[in-house]
């Protein structure tokens, strides 16, 4: 049986400085840096994620997370087939966000798959896993803790939601 090769779009939505492009950054080049860099508007990358005989080349779009370009979110948003949207640990306020972020993009697309993303799991925690785990079952999404310092569960995040966003696709 031939291999199905797709392209899927992937979102990376969350408040500024959650760890979005560390968290991509480790996806693709299994590396980490600690230098703060912000994003602008949106990066794009790309990395093959192999299921089985299913090739899927994900466009990984770490978009900006100030509120202040909220209008340019949409635009960004088009054409996703799922969206891993991230928050700190260290920082309370980046989950309470979380609903405004999933809501904004499923105004766009649909139901499409979402992973919420509890990151930087390596550091003091200023809330609890399970106060993620009750948000992402009232979002329907699911939900991982992830360390992009330490690589913990970053590969996991992509390979699930590749999974779902197949699943959607068939």
């Amino acid at each position: 049986m031939p291999s199905r090769k797709y392209i899927l779009k992937v979102c990376l939505l969350g408040d500024g400085a959650v760890g979005k492009t560390s968290l991509v950054h480790r996806f693709v080049y299994d590396a980490f840096d600690d230098k703060y860099i912000m994003s602008f508007g949106t990066k794009v990358s790309k990395k093959t994620v192999e299921l089985g005989d299913t090739h899927a080349d994900l466009l990984m779009w770490d978009i900006l997370g100030q509120k202040t370009h909220e209008s340019l979110h949409s635009a960004y948003y088009r054409g996703a087939a799922g969206a891993l949207v991230v928050c700190d640990f260290t920082r309370r306020p980046t989950l309470d966000s979380l609903s405004s972020w999933v809501s904004g993009f499923r105004s766009v697309v649909g139901e499409m798959p979402v992973i919420l993303l509890a990151n930087k799991s390596d550091l003091q925690k200023t809330f609890s896993p399970e106060d993620v785990r009750v948000l992402a079952s009232t979002l329907g999404a699911e939900f991982l803790e992830t360390s992009a310092k330490t690589g913990q569960n970053v590969e996991e995040a992509f390979s699930r939601l590749t999974a779902r966003m197949l699943e959607v696709g068939k």
